[in-house]
């Protein structure tokens, strides 16, 4: 650690378990950036934040059982490893971690919607052929890369990292910290457009992911969108082998005659190499064909890239699209707040898709309510702001009012003042639909839900994160009995 680190024990001289030597320090737990998480054998990092400082935070993690602290500066009483920049030196030694691990097959997977998801599902496929490391929920930055990292032992064969991006540059740095052999970009749509001014440099941030692969002739395989407009642009980014997935037929793993009839969770036709098989996904939410292919093809990948350059022929056997099939099949939700469907004893259903918001994921989110309500149950529609849309955001957000009305929702709530565009696009000017409100408040849409549901509806649950619409849909489901 000391090496990876470049960092100073202190006290100089001094260890955890009195040897007086540092190199006797047994770390035997996890490395853990919450003070009230550590147990016996932990490593605890102290970071430095604008509303709390980690090493105020150090006494408590060793007294915990915590054996030492990742510190930027020496902790009395407490043994620390002392470094230049504790995040820094966290993203070092993890590195270091999975360096001991060569044969350790790294996919990266980016995109403007679905990377949650996705990555769920490669992670369940994944570990049906072999120890798989797959982040928590959206750990998908500078600090939740290196943490997923740090899980990896000598067992593990496959290691997934979701990357996010804020910016032009930000997949790079990432990628220096963990060099992966297979990338896949899911998408290049509107969100953080704000951030980013234009498509065109969202298309850019994500292509580093790409540009980042080993050539075909290593191994390297690039899993690109084929339904997606910038999939030409970002296959001229890398020189690893490029596949495709997408309902069309020049996809490499195709999906087709999506059926959601069966209450909104989508039944298809996946095919790849001149072989086909039926999958029955139990995730809510037409667009989940997509990210399993994907996620198929990533499946299919680490087979192919043993004999390089990777062809999708060499993997795509029958009796392992059957395999695929299962897997995806067995496949449950992993993260909440994300198409998380539950009913309550008095048949009212709250789809809690609160955990971002963009128009691409509000446009899918409104098909599956659709698809859940079946023609027969009364729909719901809670909608908050969508962030980081910029200079669009006004029409954006019109545009998703438009949608609702669009595909015949029953009822709008649109919560709070930044969602009033979802509200004028679905009322019209002056406002027509009765159905369709606008409320100021999370409190204000619960009184009325509370008022207004009736058994069976179907309540849609949505917004960008900073508005904590989540709230909302858990106090929907309190006080009342789930089946």
């Amino acid at each position: 650690m000391l090496t990876a680190t470049d960092g100073q024990w202190h006290p100089p001289g001094t260890s955890n378990n009195g040897s007086g030597e540092p190199a006797a320090l047994s770390i035997t737990g996890d490395v853990q950036i919450d003070s009230r998480s550590c147990g016996p054998g932990d490593v605890f990092v102290a970071l430095p934040g604008e509303r709390s400082d980690g090493h105020e935070f150090a006494a408590a993690a060793h007294r915990a059982g915590a054996v030492a602290v990742l510190a930027l500066r020496p902790i009395q009483n407490v043994p620390c490893v002392v470094v230049a920049d504790p995040l820094i030196a966290l993203a070092r030694f993890a590195a270091a971690i999975v360096a001991r691990v060569p044969e350790l097959v790294i996919i990266g997977i980016t995109g403007s919607s679905g990377k949650t998801s996705t990555k769920d599902l490669i992670g369940d496929l994944l570990s049906r052929w072999g120890p798989t490391v797959c982040p928590i929920g959206s750990y998908n930055n500078d600090l939740g890369l290196p943490l997923t990292m740090l899980r990896v032992d000598q067992r593990t064969r496959f290691l997934v990292l979701e990357m996010g991006s804020r910016g032009v540059g930000h997949i790079a740095r990432l990628t220096e910290i963990a060099r992966p052999a297979i990338g896949v970009i899911l998408n290049i749509g509107t969100a953080h457009l704000g951030e980013f001014g234009s498509i065109e440099l969202v298309a850019q941030a994500k292509s580093e992911l790409l540009a980042a692969l080993p050539p075909a002739d290593d191994g390297g395989v690039a899993i690109l969108n084929a339904d997606d407009a910038s999939s030409g642009y970002l296959a001229g980014c890398t020189a690893a082998q490029v596949w495709t997935f997408g309902a069309g037929p020049e996809a490499d793993v195709r999906y087709d005659a999506v059926d959601v009839s069966g209450g909104g969770r989508p039944r298809f036709r996946l095919s790849a190499g001149g072989h086909q098989v039926e999958v029955a996904l139990q995730l809510v939410g037409a667009h989940q064909a997509a990210n399993a292919a994907a996620a198929s093809a990533v499946a299919l990948s680490t087979v192919a890239r043993a004999r390089p350059p990777a062809r999708i022929e060499v993997a795509a056997t029958h009796e392992r699209l059957v395999d695929i099939g299962l897997g995806l099949g067995a496949a449950r939700p992993r993260s909440g707040l994300r198409m998380e469907l539950n009913d309550r004893a008095d048949g009212v259903s709250i789809l809690n898709d609160a955990y971002n918001a963009n128009p691409e994921s509000m446009r899918a989110a409104l098909d599956a309510l659709i698809a859940v309500a079946g023609g027969v149950r009364r729909t719901w529609a809670v909608l908050g702001a969508m962030g980081e849309l910029g200079a669009t955001a006004h029409a954006e957000h019109e545009a998703v009012g438009n949608e609702v009305k669009q595909r015949g929702v029953d009822r709008l709530v649109a919560v709070g003042a930044d969602a009033v565009g979802i509200y004028a696009g679905a009322a019209g000017e002056p406002a027509q639909e009765e159905g369709f409100v606008h409320v100021p408040d999370m409190s204000a849409a619960l009184h009325l839900l509370r008022r207004q549901l009736r058994p069976g509806d179907v309540v849609l649950v949505k917004a960008s994160r900073y508005v904590g619409l989540e709230r909302l849909a858990d106090a929907l489901l309190e006080g009342t009995e789930q089946t």
